[in-house]
C-alpha cells in the first residue's frame, strides 16, 4: 500500500468527504433499521405475524447491504483500496468529529469498522484505522428536538396532592402507547396486573420517590408486544415486563406480569429472536435495560435489540479484555467431539469455539457451505428458546503460546484450511462463538432423580417448541441439547436440522414376511427428507429410567400423527404461540370467552375486587 501511486501527504483533501461517505451510509442503514421496527407496531395491531417474522428476519440481512454499498461506494468514488496509511487516520479523526451529538456514535464506529475492515488488509485491523476502542461517549446523550419521545416516562402514582393512584396510572401506562386494536377488558387485565403488583411486593412503606419507569417504544417478538420498565421505591429497584397479545378473538389482553431478574433473563434469552424496538437512543435503552439485568452484559443486550453486529463488536472486546487478564489455555472442549465441528474452549470463558471441519465422515453428507446456511437460518429464524444464538467471525487471531498442543494438531489436521500461522498468532478464518452449556447427555449422568426428571421434561418441551416454530432438529441425540444455568434445554447442533414442512413423516411399514421382520436392515424404501418417529426410542431411550419419564410426558414425539400434524397447522399458515415464560403463569381469564386452550391452565390471579384501587397505600 505505501508503494501504491495513491500515496498522500498528511493532509489529503478527500479525508473528510469519506467520513461523510461512511457516515451517510451509517445513516441510511439506521434509517430503514428504525422504520422497520417501528412498523411492528402495525403489524401487531393487524395480527400479520408472517410479516412480523419475515420483518426480524429480513432486518438481520439489512446490516451488510448497507456495508457492501457503503464499500462499493468509497471504491468507486476515492479507489478506497488504494488509499495511504495516512489518508485513513485523517478519515478516522474526521468521522470522529462527525459523531459528536450523533445518537447512535457506537453504531456509527462499529460501521465505520465493518466497511473499512472489507476494503483493508488485516494487518490494518489496529486503533489507527479502526475503532479497537470506542472514541465517543454514550452516556447522557439526548434527544434534544421538541417532538422526539423519551427514552423512558416516569409516572408517580403517590404523588403528594396527586388524586391518580397506581390503577390509573397503569390504565395510563398502556394508553400512553396508543395501541390501535381494542382490549377486551383492559380495566379486567388492570386488576390482574394490580394484584399481580401485590403479590410480588406484599405490605411495603412506600417512599417519597415511589414511581414506576417505562420504556417509551414496545418490544415486539413473534406475536407479542411487551411493556418493559421497573418499579423504584425507595432504594429498591424491580423490574417487570407486561405481554400484551391477541386472544382468539382478534382483541387484546395483558397476558402476565413478569417481574425480577431471573424472568426478565428468559424473556431476553440468547436463544430468542431478537426484538424490534424502535429507539432514537439505543445506547440508553441499553443503559436502562442494564438497571433490570445487571447480570447480562451489554453486548447480549444490544442483540436482543437487534443491533447484533453491534453486540458482535463489543462481545469482540470482552473477549480481548478477558483474554488480557487470564493466563489458562484454550483445549479441545470436554464431551463428545462432533463429526462436523471442531469445538474448543477456554476454561476460564464461557463460551465454545466451533470451526467447520475440512472433512466428514461417510455418514455425514453434507458441506462447508450447506452447514454455514444452517447457521444463517438459525440466526434469522425465530429461536423461541430453545436454539443457542452464534456469533459468526472472519480471520480472528488468537496468541499461539495460549493454545495446547492438542488442540492445535487438531486444526491442523482437521481444518487445515481454514489456518493461518503467523509467527506468534494463529488465525482462524472462521468461526462461530456460542455460550457454553452443560451438554445434556453429560448432565443426566450426573443428575439427582429430580434433576434427570425434570432434564427429561425440558428435552421433550425443547423438541416440542422447535416444532412449534417449524424446526425438525435432525440428530435428537442427547450430546446436541445443553442446559443453561436457568435449568432450559437448549438446542445447538445445526447441521442437519430442516423446516418441518419440508420433511416427510412417515410409519414405518409392516413386514410383508418372515425374513423382513427378522431383518437387522431396513427392508423398506427412505427418501432423503423421510423420518420415522418410531424409530428415535431405541436411539434416545436405552435408560429405563430417562424412558419412564419420557414416555409418560412426550410419548407423542415416537408417534408420526403428532409430527404430521403439527406440520400441517404450519403449512396452512398456522403460527404456533410459544411463551418465553411459564404458561402457569398467565392470567386465568372466565372459561368461555374465546381464549387459547392454555388459559384454562394457567394459575389464577383474580384481585379481590374488580374495583381495587392501591392509590397512596402499601403496594
Amino acid at each position: 500500500m505505501a508503494g501504491s501511486a495513491f500515496v498522500t501527504t498528511l493532509n489529503d483533501p478527500r479525508a473528510f468527504d469519506i467520513a461523510q461517505a461512511l457516515l451517510d451510509g451509517f445513516n441510511r442503514h439506521y434509517k430503514l433499521f428504525r422504520q422497520t421496527s417501528a412498523e411492528a407496531k402495525q403489524r401487531f395491531e393487524m395480527a400479520d405475524w408472517h410479516g412480523q417474522q419475515r420483518a426480524q428476519r429480513e432486518r438481520i440481512e439489512f446490516y451488510d447491504l448497507r456495508v457492501d454499498e457503503a464499500a462499493e461506494r468509497l471504491e468507486n468514488e476515492f479507489r478506497a483500496s488504494s488509499l495511504s496509511e495516512e489518508t485513513w487516520q485523517q478519515v478516522k479523526l474526521y468521522y470522529i468529529g462527525l459523531l459528536i451529538n450523533h445518537h447512535q456514535p457506537e453504531l456509527a464506529e462499529t460501521f465505520f469498522n465493518s466497511v473499512t475492515t472489507k476494503i483493508l488488509h488485516r494487518s490494518y485491523f489496529r486503533n489507527d484505522f479502526i475503532f479497537v476502542r470506542p472514541a465517543v461517549s454514550t452516556e447522557y446523550i439526548e434527544n434534544e428536538e421538541p417532538a422526539s419521545l423519551p427514552t423512558y416516562r416516569a409516572y408517580y402514582p403517590s404523588r403528594p396532592g396527586s388524586a391518580e393512584g397506581l390503577r390509573e396510572t397503569l390504565l395510563r401506562i398502556v394508553d400512553n402507547y396508543q395501541l390501535q386494536r381494542e382490549f377486551e377488558d383492559l380495566g379486567r387485565d388492570i386488576d390482574y396486573v394490580l394484584q399481580a403488583f401485590r403479590n410480588q411486593f406484599g405490605d411495603v412503606k412506600l417512599s417519597a420517590n415511589f414511581q414506576i419507569q417505562v420504556l417509551a417504544s414496545l418490544f415486539f417478538r413473534n406475536k407479542g408486544a411487551y411493556i418493559v420498565g421497573k418499579v423504584i421505591n425507595g432504594f429498591r429497584e424491580t423490574g417487570f415486563a407486561l405481554p400484551v397479545l391477541h386472544n382468539s378473538r382478534e382483541l387484546l389482553t395483558i397476558d402476565t406480569a413478569l417481574f425480577g431478574e431471573d424472568e426478565l433473563l428468559l424473556l431476553f434469552s440468547f436463544a430468542r429472536a431478537y426484538f424490534l424496538v424502535d429507539m432514537e437512543i439505543p445506547s440508553a435503552y441499553v443503559q436502562f435495560l442494564r438497571s433490570l439485568m445487571p447480570r447480562k452484559p451489554r453486548w447480549e443486550l444490544y442483540n436482543a435489540l437487534g443491533l447484533q453486529k453491534q453486540g458482535k463488536n463489543q462481545f469482540y472486546r470482552d473477549f480481548l479484555y478477558h483474554l488480557r487478564h487470564s493466563s489458562d489455555s484454550f483445549r479441545i472442549a470436554p464431551g463428545i467431539k462432533g463429526m462436523v465441528m471442531l469445538v474448543f474452549d477456554l476454561p476460564s470463558f464461557p463460551f465454545v469455539f466451533k470451526v467447520i471441519k475440512d472433512f466428514y465422515p461417510p455418514q455425514k453428507d453434507t458441506s462447508r457451505e450447506l452447514i454455514q446456511s444452517k447457521y444463517q437460518l438459525v440466526k434469522t429464524h425465530d429461536r423461541v428458546g430453545r436454539m443457542a444464538d452464534s456469533l459468526e467471525y472472519s480471520n480472528v487471531a488468537f496468541p499461539r503460546q495460549r493454545f495446547e498442543p492438542e488442540l492445535i494438531e487438531e486444526i491442523r489436521h482437521f481444518c487445515p484450511s481454514l489456518l493461518e500461522e503467523e509467527g506468534d498468532s494463529l488465525v482462524l478464518k472462521h468461526l462461530y462463538i456460542e455460550r457454553r452449556m452443560i451438554p445434556l447427555n453429560i448432565y443426566l449422568q450426573e443428575a439427582t432423580p429430580e434433576q434427570m426428571k425434570h432434564a427429561v421434561i425440558e428435552y421433550g418441551n425443547a423438541i416440542k417448541d422447535l416444532v412449534a416454530a417449524n424446526i425438525f432438529p435432525g440428530d435428537m441425540l442427547w450430546k446436541n441439547f445443553g442446559v443453561t444455568r436457568h435449568g432450559k434445554v437448549v438446542f445447538y447442533d445445526y447441521d442437519e436440522i430442516e423446516y418441518l414442512t419440508d420433511c416427510n413423516f412417515r410409519k414405518v411399514p409392516e413386514p410383508r414376511n418372515e425374513e423382513e421382520e427378522m431383518s437387522g436392515d431396513v427392508w423398506y424404501s427412505v427418501g432423503p427428507k423421510d423420518v420415522f418417529p418410531e424409530t428415535f426410542g431405541p436411539f434416545l431411550l436405552g435408560n429405563p429410567t430417562v424412558r419412564e419419564v419420557f414416555m409418560q410426558h412426550h410419548a407423542e414425539l415416537l408417534d408420526p400423527a403428532f409430527w404430521q400434524g403439527r406440520k400441517d397447522r404450519i403449512a396452512g399458515g398456522y403460527v404456533h404461540d410459544v411463551f418465553p415464560y411459564d404458561p402457569h403463569k398467565r392470567f386465568r381469564r372466565p372459561l368461555g370467552l374465546g381464549f387459547g386452550s392454555l388459559d384454562a391452565e394457567a394459575v389464577s390471579l383474580h384481585p379481590a375486587s374488580a374495583t381495587t384501587q392501591l392509590g397512596h397505600n402499601p403496594i
